[in-house]
């Protein structure tokens, strides 16, 4: 009786993922708003200087960086969704909506192991890695020839493992 009174406590005790699933939503939440506050700034910051005739030095540059910012962020969102999702359905049960009228469920958002959840948040993480990168590069002056040697080479070494990186997990 013992035995089972624990066995029970212990597969009950499954249930505090919903601290995780709840707060990495509101997470993601949080990190879409900010993501679209920051769009709502770059694109008021075009807005002014395109109405006064100003062209600050490297505007373009500091509009593509704020965009590529939020697309960052949306990325970040993205993953705490994922994380979400994968430890609802994980630990707690399936999402019965996010099956279609026929019972097929949705692919995107499916996650049945342990693996698949960290394939699906590694591939995302990986983007999100991209993303800072030619945020980064797109602040960066170069001033030799070697310098814009790296540049090529870092863009095709990105491009690689982007292109590696499509092949896991196909068969």
């Amino acid at each position: 009786m013992l035995e089972k009174i624990f066995e029970n406590s212990l597969w009950s005790s499954r249930f505090m993922v919903i601290l995780a699933v709840i707060f990495g939503l509101i997470g993601a939440i949080v990190l879409f708003a900010v993501a679209s506050i920051d769009i709502i700034v770059t694109a008021k910051y075009v807005f002014t200087t395109y109405v006064t005739g100003a062209h600050p030095e490297k505007f373009h540059q500091d509009v593509v960086g704020g965009i590529i910012g939020a697309v960052d962020l949306y990325l970040i969102g993205v993953v705490m969704l994922l994380f979400a999702f994968g430890l609802y359905e994980l630990f707690i049960s399936e999402i019965d909506p996010a099956k279609d009228e026929e019972g097929k469920e949705n692919k995107l958002l499916a996650i049945h192991s342990l693996d698949q959840l960290k394939d699906k948040i590694s591939k995302v993480i990986v983007m999100v890695l991209v993303v800072g990168f030619f945020q980064k590069v797109g602040h960066t002056d170069y001033t030799t020839p070697i310098e814009m040697l790296y540049f090529a080479l870092s863009i095709t070494a990105v491009a690689v493992g982007l292109y590696f990186l499509s092949k896991v997990g196909k068969k």
